[in-house]
């Protein structure tokens, strides 16, 4: 990365340490893709940077330092970033930046608590953020963002979820999954019972929706993305008949669910069952 200033050039270049043990993933943001390193709750940010000063040229400084950012940024609310993590690592004083120079940092105890998360309108994000601090002129940055992934152990309760539900002397279901909560990989297996059919149903589909909840009262957004649908039933079900539910989740791009993320979003998935009559009129239940 060239940087100018007052005819000055300088190349600021991160070096994560111990990147070939290191995964990576591809993320999409609003300029373009990027493959970033990840990291998990408790693993230390160490590494080195190197700033290059161009041309045999003198770069004066009131400091160098880098810093280690957890950041939520509202995409409705851009002029505002809040931060929920900081800290820093003071690498000189003031002075001069002449050739090529060498930075050490290390956060060794840096707090991760939240997964990062890149959605429709909110990114939770984590970042190095390089700065040689001038006075008569614009500071010199350089970020560097990761991305963080928290493992978790299964949940020692993990109930099935059962429900009748229906229109009064016209239609009743019973739906039941195995589970309710399941991992990035797992495979919904559930079962839908008809205890009372009354009206003529024509088809019945299942949909798997994500839904992105940003900001509060006024400023509460809603967004719902339907990740994947298909018809599960083709014809008028009779009375006792059960229908088998088998979604393999390990072909989505899913996020695990997150609940008030520092009380600025939300993100849940649902599982929608739709039926349809003769009249296409239609008649749904979500559950999440």
């Amino acid at each position: 990365m060239k940087l100018f200033r007052f005819g000055a050039t300088c190349n600021v270049e991160f070096k994560i340490a111990d990147v070939e043990k290191r995964k990576t993933i591809e993320v999409q943001t609003d300029k373009a893709s990027q493959k970033l390193y990840i990291f998990t709750e408790t693993e230390p940010i160490r590494g080195k940077i190197i700033a290059k000063v161009q041309d045999g040229k003198k770069l004066e400084h009131q400091g160098i330092k880098v810093d280690f950012v957890g950041q939520i940024e509202l995409f409705y609310d851009r002029g505002n970033h809040y931060e929920f993590s900081s800290l820093t690592n003071e690498l000189s004083g003031p002075g001069e930046l002449g050739g090529e120079n060498t930075f050490e940092f290390d956060f060794s105890n840096a707090e991760k608590q939240y997964e990062s998360y890149n959605g429709i309108n909110v990114r939770l994000r984590y970042f190095l953020k390089f700065t040689i601090i001038r006075s008569l002129a614009t500071n010199i940055t350089k970020e560097q963002d990761i991305w963080v992934i928290n493992f978790q152990s299964p949940p020692e309760i993990n109930n099935s979820i059962k429900m009748e539900v229906g229109i009064e002397d016209c239609l009743h279901i019973e739906f039941e999954y195995g589970r309710s909560k399941y991992h990035l990989k797992d495979v919904i297996i559930g079962k839908i019972y008809f205890l009372l059919v009354r009206i003529k149903i024509k088809y019945m589909e299942i949909a798997l929706i994500k839904r992105e909840s940003t900001g509060s009262g006024p400023n509460l957004y809603n967004e719902s993305e339907t990740l994947t649908k298909y018809e599960i039933m083709d014809g008028a079900p009779v009375r006792g008949e059960s229908i088998p539910i088998r979604l393999f989740l390990g072909g989505f791009d899913l996020t695990p669910t997150y609940r008030n993320v520092h009380n600025k979003f939300s993100v849940k998935f649902y599982l929608n069952l739709v039926l349809v009559d003769e009249e296409d009129r239609r008649y749904f239940k979500q559950q999440e």
